[in-house]
């Protein structure tokens, strides 16, 4: 057992992860953070590809604005990049270019050229969805109580969010509710009448979740990944998403906490039901009353915890978890000829393009027309594939690999003439690649699907939405408890505070 003692043990580096160790350090708490990788960042941590660094998981990666500014992450070095378009790439040649800033006359023109109707209604639309994702932002930050035990101290937050809604006025409220449990196709054939345009707001809605156009409540995961964004393009960290975790990691040692990389956690010590500390890969054991863990639900709690330290029912319901990872990234290295504008690139002209390339990966199979958003940094192409289901039927990764590295190059040059010829080389992270290398239990980038039935005081698990678990002192921080799904901060930030609220352990 190590000498030091430590308040508090956070096992991963990634962005949750470290934004709740610095919460806690802030707070006074002597933290130290584990990271089994050799570098700190998880999902957002850099890597290197031609000679230079890259993002290989996410284009974006945009903390909530209170969380940046609570941490001073700015001082630190955090800065954004000015925001691109979305642009929605058609067979035909032609390109529907998306702002979703206010009086934007390009974007009104471009939607103008499928239709002046949806034109006239484009900036309505927006606000409406910029007031839905302010809802939505104000519920991630209220802490979820465990159902169906609600007191005093967890029904006044609640109150207050159920007053925020109704502050949306009447016609808003009932909007934003009836659009949680509709299907994009179904929310944006309310708006909008040309495929174009709808298709375009609706490929937004599944990124980064195994579900189509038509699925139930991809009006919530619309609704989730524009608040994320700040809208509908992806925006770009200054200096690359490392630059996230760079100063993530200066503000936690400002505060005196500490990381330590290339120490994997081996094993969560439980004695009777409550934590003691983590055992490492190497052997040595560090003592604490209180562990956080960033992991994913699943891989913290049955593996790392062990279902013989939990109780049969609960163990249960943590296998039932819906993980479905069905997204891969292909990156293109490139001599910087490739032809490929700025912006967020979607490939995605019809509703129905959408919903078959998800029939396809829905039965195990690779779309030949997939889902595909892609942006670029210097030389780099990147590709985020949507259609790229972790359990293939009759073929392994190892296969598919090529099949799918094919298929998008293929797909861009059918856009992109110059690109063919500019490739230099090609790295794909499939959904097995991002089990293994990125520890994300089915290759699921969200910790677990964001689904009606995993969402707000369901998520991670009914009755366990307050970030605690059966283990006395033991915590869930990671994307798979409430408020996350993609890059926010929002569940390391709500974990602290119910660290901070608790009881001290006896």
């Amino acid at each position: 057992m190590t000498n030091t003692r430590y308040d508090i043990l956070i096992v991963g580096a990634g962005h949750n992860g470290l934004v709740a160790a610095t919460y806690l350090a802030r707070a006074g708490k002597k933290v130290l953070v584990l990271e089994q990788r050799d570098s700190a960042g998880g999902q957002l941590a850099a890597d290197a590809f031609g000679g230079s660094t890259f993002d290989p998981l996410h284009a974006g990666a945009q903390l909530r604005p209170d969380i940046v500014s609570d941490l001073g992450l700015a001082r630190h070095g955090l800065a954004y990049e000015a925001a691109t378009p979305y642009v929605s790439l058609q067979p035909d040649g032609k390109r529907l270019h998306l702002s979703t800033m206010p009086g934007d006359a390009a974007t009104l023109e471009s939607i103008r050229q499928f239709s002046a109707a949806d034109a006239a209604r484009w900036p309505e639309f927006v606000a409406f969805m910029d007031r839905a994702a302010a809802f939505l932002d104000a519920a991630y930050c209220t802490p979820m109580p465990r159902l169906p035990h609600v007191g005093l101290a967890e029904g006044w937050p609640l109150a207050k969010l159920a007053w925020t809604l109704r502050r949306l006025g009447g016609r808003d409220m009932f909007r934003v509710i009836r659009a949680m449990s509709m299907s994009t196709l179904e929310f944006t054939e309310e708006w909008f009448e040309s495929e174009q345009l709808k298709a375009a707001i609706a490929a937004v809605g599944i990124h980064g979740h195994t579900l189509g156009s038509m699925s139930a409540g991809t009006g919530y995961t619309l609704m989730h990944n524009w608040l994320n964004r700040g809208g509908l393009a992806q925006r770009a960290v200054v200096g690359g998403n490392g630059k996230v975790a760079g100063a993530l990691v200066a503000a936690l040692k400002a505060a005196g906490g500490e990381v330590r990389t290339g120490a994997g956690v081996e094993r969560i010590l439980v004695d009777s039901l409550r934590v003691s500390g983590v055992r490492l890969a190497n052997g040595e054991e560090i003592a604490a009353t209180t562990v956080l863990s960033g992991a994913d639900p699943r891989r913290t709690l049955l593996g790392l915890v062990g279902a013989a330290e939990l109780p049969p029912d609960f163990v249960w319901q943590v296998q039932s978890i819906k993980m479905r990872g069905a997204v891969a990234k292909v990156h293109l290295l490139t001599n910087g000829n490739h032809g490929l504008p700025a912006g967020t690139l979607a490939f995605a002209p019809t509703l129905k393009y959408l919903e078959r390339a998800y029939d396809a990966a829905k039965y195990g199979e690779l779309s030949a027309q997939p889902y595909l958003e892609v942006t670029t940094a210097g030389n780099v192409v990147s590709v985020h594939v949507q259609s790229a289901p972790y359990k293939l039927r009759g073929m392994d990764w190892d296969d598919a690999r090529a099949t799918i590295e094919r298929t998008v190059i293929a797909s861009l040059a059918e856009q992109f003439p110059a690109l063919e010829a500019s490739v230099h080389e090609v790295r794909t992270l499939t959904p097995v690649d991002l089990e293994r290398e990125y520890g994300l239990t089915e290759g699921d980038i969200n910790h677990g699907q964001l689904i009606l039935d995993q969402m707000f005081f369901m998520r991670p698990l009914p009755g366990w939405s307050n970030h605690a678990t059966p283990v006395d002192g033991l915590y869930l921080c990671g994307s798979g408890s409430h408020g996350g799904g993609g890059i926010s901060g929002a569940p390391g930030r709500n974990a602290a505070q119910a660290v901070l609220k608790a009881k001290p352990v006896a």
